[in-house]
């Protein structure tokens, strides 16, 4: 029961980081009806930026500019490119944002290196926050669930209570009505595009000292942001909630049990197959959790898309 407590905590924190990521693609494909290919890299802005400025002024002054700088950064990206190729479909802007994360990879690499850098937790949150029955928990990994926490309920805050997420719900769905009203529409979504690059900024600060930050960590998490939003549906934030915490959960019982295929297949009602059998068949037997843990979300999108194609709370199909 101990150990069920300790992977609950870990697959959460796993979880609510990935929802960071997933929010804010989910608001801007709600806002444009486009995928961003780049947002990832916008998550490794956050990080680059809040070494570098941890450096002079300490992590905390990075947590609060970074994503002010990649916010800013996403706001520019939509104004003065996203927006014109906007008109000739998405195609092009696919094209934009993939070209976009290439850019963005590259900038990184000449002026940071192509090594790991030491971007390190703050002293003041390290060490263990409590422990379970002799299993501790990191205190950083305290803070990151609380901040993602009001993250979230400032997000649900702003679009469901204020005057703010009125406009914005309205202008997502019926721009036209909402400028015939005298609102700024383009301004909206530039401001809608910033804000959701800004959150990937937040998961890239926070995320940063824990899971590396290197040139390569776009890649890392980037599918799985995409193989997010599609489980929970294309412009869905609970459902990116949901799915980022299913996801989180799923992966980190996976890694912590060691479980073996071979148990799975003969409760299914499957006979080992005889030595002379296809290798590949005989292989999957010997397999374990942990081995599959890291494409278990990619088989549970297939399954999504196979019985659910617009997700588990999406209103527009993939």
């Amino acid at each position: 029961m101990d150990l069920v407590l300790v992977n609950l905590i870990d697959g959460l924190v796993t979880g609510l980081l990935l929802f960071m990521l997933s929010a804010g693609l989910t608001l801007i494909f709600s806002m444009m009806g486009v995928l961003n290919f780049a947002h990832a890299s916008f998550y490794m802005l956050g990080a680059y930026f809040a070494y570098q400025i941890s450096v002079y002024l300490g992590f905390w002054m990075g947590l609060l500019v970074a994503p002010l700088i990649v916010g800013a950064l996403g706001a520019g990206v939509e104004r003065y490119g996203l927006r014109r190729v906007h008109q000739y479909g998405h195609v092009p802007e696919l094209i934009f944002t993939f070209g976009l994360a290439l850019l963005i990879e590259e900038v990184v690499q000449f002026i940071w290196g192509k090594d790991q850098i030491p971007y390190e937790i703050p002293g003041i949150l390290e060490g263990a926050a409590f422990a379970i029955a002799g299993n501790t928990i990191p205190l950083y990994k305290v803070f990151m669930i609380f901040l993602s926490l009001a993250i979230f309920g400032g997000l649900l805050f702003v679009l469901t209570k204020t005057r703010v997420g009125m406009i914005i719900q309205a202008a997502l769905s019926y721009p036209r009505t909402v400028e015939a009203l005298g609102h700024n529409v383009p301004l909206v979504f530039m401001g809608v595009f910033g804000v959701g690059t800004a959150l990937a900024g937040v998961a890239g600060v926070i995320a940063g000292p824990v899971l590396s930050t290197f040139p390569g960590m776009a890649v890392v998490l980037g599918s799985i942001v995409f193989v997010t939003i599609v489980i929970g549906g294309l412009g869905s934030l609970g459902g990116a909630l949901v799915a980022s915490l299913i996801i989180g959960w799923m992966t980190t019982f996976a890694k912590a049990y060691d479980m073996r295929m071979e148990d799975l297949l003969t409760w299914m009602g499957l006979t080992k197959p005889e030595p002379i059998w296809d290798s590949a068949w005989q292989d999957l037997w010997t397999l374990t959790s942990p081995q599959v843990a890291d494409i278990l979300p990619y088989l549970l999108m297939v399954l999504i898309l196979i019985f659910r194609p617009y997700g588990l709370f999406g209103k527009r199909d993939v």
